[in-house]
Parts: C-alpha cells; sequence; structure tokens
C-alpha cells in the first residue's frame, strides 16, 4: 500500500487517515434482575470532533468533565448537533433520580481507547418513560443549551422503563489510524 497519493497539484497527500467514534453498551435493571442489554453506535458530531482538533493542536484547553444524558424524542442524531440544540431537538429526559446528567468518568486510555466501563452512568428513574438513546456533552445540567457535545447516539429500538428501573450506560470511545 502507497503512503501518498499525488493529488490534481502534483501534491503529496497522504492516504491514512484518523478515525474516532464510540459505542454505548446499556443494561436494563428491574428487581434487581438485568431484563435487557444491548450495544448501540454513536456519531461523533462535528462540535465534537472540532472541540478535540482544538485541544490537541491549537492549545484549547481541555474539558475536564464529561456526561451523559437521555433522550426520549423520536429523535435521529445528526452531525450538526450540537450542545446548543441536542437537548431540544432529542427531548432530553429527566425522569430519573440523580437530576442531573451523570458523570463521564473515566480511567487514562493505554490502547487508543477511552471508557468508563469501570463506573458505569447510572440512571435510577423516578418515573416511566420511553428511552430513545443517550449523547456525550460536557454540562451537567438537564436541558443545558451550553457547553460542547461530543457525540449521541439512538438505540436501534426504544426502550421503555418504569418507575424504579435502573439504566447502566458505558461508553468506549476509541481513534485509530486507518
Amino acid at each position: 500500500m502507497r503512503d501518498f497519493i499525488q493529488n490534481d497539484a502534483g501534491l503529496l497527500v497522504p492516504v491514512h487517515k484518523l478515525l474516532m467514534g464510540g459505542s454505548f453498551h446499556a443494561e436494563l435493571i428491574r428487581d434487581g434482575e438485568t431484563i435487557d442489554a444491548f450495544d448501540f453506535d454513536n456519531i461523533v458530531v462535528n462540535e465534537g470532533l472540532n472541540s478535540a482538533l482544538n485541544v490537541v493542536f491549537n492549545g484549547v484547553s481541555p474539558i475536564t468533565s464529561w456526561y451523559i444524558g437521555l433522550f426520549q424524542g423520536n429523535y435521529t442524531p445528526v452531525s450538526s448537533d450540537t450542545a446548543a440544540v441536542i437537548s431540544a431537538n432529542s427531548t432530553e429526559c429527566s425522569a430519573y433520580a440523580a437530576g442531573v446528567r451523570q458523570p463521564f468518568v473515566t480511567v487514562a486510555s493505554t490502547a487508543q481507547i477511552i471508557t468508563n466501563t469501570a463506573s458505569r452512568a447510572s440512571f435510577t428513574f423516578s418515573s416511566g418513560a420511553t428511552i430513545y438513546g443517550a449523547f456525550l456533552a460536557s454540562t451537567a445540567t438537564i436541558n443545558s443549551a451550553s457547553g460542547v457535545l461530543m457525540s449521541a447516539a439512538r438505540f436501534s429500538t426504544s426502550r421503555v422503563v418504569a418507575t424504579g428501573d435502573e439504566l447502566l450506560l458505558s461508553y468506549s470511545f476509541s481513534a485509530a489510524s486507518a
């Protein structure tokens, strides 16, 4: 495989690319029993990609805290979603006891992946709801229009939760040269 190709202007352009993406793993628990477990991939939105690039290459201060939010609207996230619109576009869920988005607590990456599997985000529902997906943002406040949206994902099938159910979410974000 060639490492470079020549474009129309005669410039050599690298053919290797950086791939970044993530996926969620969810467990729905009712009365101490896992009643559903599923995985779903996300879209890394433009705002998140720009934030990552600006931190690494442009000296922008890193965001030190990230949070997982849920949405209950029948919505499919798109690359142009931002922290300013995700809550309204997706109808953010607030039907859980904590009253804030749940922290995304990670350990340092050692294999081009960062994850919260050791400290999953936990949502215990204070009322029933239908949940369509989740997102990762830099602000803890539910329905906040500030901060940075990194990624968002719609479940393959919506999930109905009842009062007292617990939804555990782990998120893994990876980067690879391809």
